[in-house]
């Protein structure tokens, strides 16, 4: 009797935890007092990522980019078993920063194609959650572009568009498009999205600042157009920006702050200034040194107590996950466990880490 009684206390236990994971994203808050949030209210929330999935390219030769090296006959021979077990790295590590209730708002860079994008949302078991995907083909040179995918339940978008980046100094300069997406979010409630993925680093990092630094100065003519025209702003930024929060094309030219009391409506807040104090220290690693190129920005007005959508103003969050890492011995310490090493398959997951944020409506 007593394994039967141990079986039947299991058995108990684990529809316990299915049906808690099961329930809507109606939940208690956890927010202090102190950010406006009544600690036994019963509010709305949704979960924001933003993810660079490194490289999510299909097997198929693109004669209009350079994708060559992501084919059976490239350098890394890619293959369908590789490209399905990137597709299902993926989806593994999205439901993990969801807590196994799947992120409502995903923000992705460096996909090749709607195709890809469509075989992960309906190729995993992601399938099971109806992802829908909105996506716009960008000029990059390898043909990597940047895509949101959401749950219609909790997002409904309105409008959606490509911002092309033309350098004035370079004509012949091709980088992704910023995607622009506007929607509503808990029924009633508009947000601006804006989803990134700034020119590399690749060439040296003073010869290159200045495409950041341009791609900073049109995002921000793009935001100030929605600041000054809607009187209560809500607009989220994210992305890979190949600069720290700290770097000027951030700092300077888009006027993101690091101070997590700059609530004035026409504001901007970075989320990700004081992540240093995680372990890891940032959300990817290059040699020795840890960057947080993956950020989350907000409008000030998102952090006021009097806004009606509210953001936890500690709760942006780098994802660092132990299966997301693999031992340095180079250079000691931890990294991101990713799909290459150099040109040989390792099987693993991306070179950077996903960022979250969970945006809350109090009822």
């Amino acid at each position: 009797m007593d394994v039967y009684k141990k079986i039947f206390l299991f058995c108990l236990l684990f529809l316990f935890v299915q049906i808690t994971f099961s329930q809507s994203e109606k939940t208690t808050s956890v927010l202090t007092n102190d950010q406006g949030i009544n600690k036994n209210a019963e509010h709305d929330s949704i979960r924001l990522v933003f993810y660079n999935v490194e490289n999510l390219f299909d097997i198929y030769d693109d004669t209009e980019t350079n994708d060559e090296e992501f084919t059976p006959g490239g350098i890394r021979s890619w293959d369908q078993y590789k490209f399905r077990t990137k597709i299902n790295n993926i989806y593994k590590t999205l439901m993990a920063v969801g807590e196994w209730n799947a992120p409502g708002i995903i923000g992705l860079c460096e996909v090749e194609n709607y195709f890809v994008l469509e075989k992960l949302v309906n190729s995993t078991p992601l399938k099971n959650f109806n992802y829908k995907i909105i996506h716009h083909e960008s000029p990059d040179i390898r043909g990597i572009d940047v895509a949101l995918l959401y749950n219609p339940e909790k997002f409904q978008p309105l409008f959606s568009s490509p911002i092309r980046i033309n350098f004035p100094f370079d004509k012949d300069l091709k980088t992704r498009d910023i995607l622009y997406v506007k929607a509503l979010l808990f029924d009633s409630d508009t947000l601006h999205l804006f989803i990134n993925h700034w020119p590399s680093r690749y060439g040296g990092l003073m010869k290159t600042q200045p495409k950041r630094n341009f791609v900073a100065k049109i995002l921000r003519q793009k935001v100030d157009s929605i600041l000054i025209a809607t009187p209560h702003p809500n607009v989220i930024i994210m992305g890979d920006f190949n600069d720290d929060p700290g770097d000027k094309s951030l700092s300077k030219f888009l006027k993101a702050s690091g101070k997590i009391n700059d609530i004035k409506r026409n504001n901007l807040v970075n989320l990700m200034f004081k992540k240093k104090v995680e372990n890891p220290s940032g959300s990817l690693k290059f040699k020795e040194n840890w960057n947080t190129f993956d950020q989350i920005i907000v409008s000030g007005g998102m952090l006021n107590n009097s806004n009606e959508m509210k953001i936890n103003r500690v709760g942006a969050r780098i994802f660092n996950a132990d299966f997301l890492f693999q031992e340095d011995e180079k250079y000691l310490g931890i990294k991101p466990f990713r799909t290459y090493y150099g040109n040989k398959y390792i099987g693993g997951f991306s070179d950077h880490l996903p960022v979250y944020v969970d945006l809350i409506k109090v009822k």
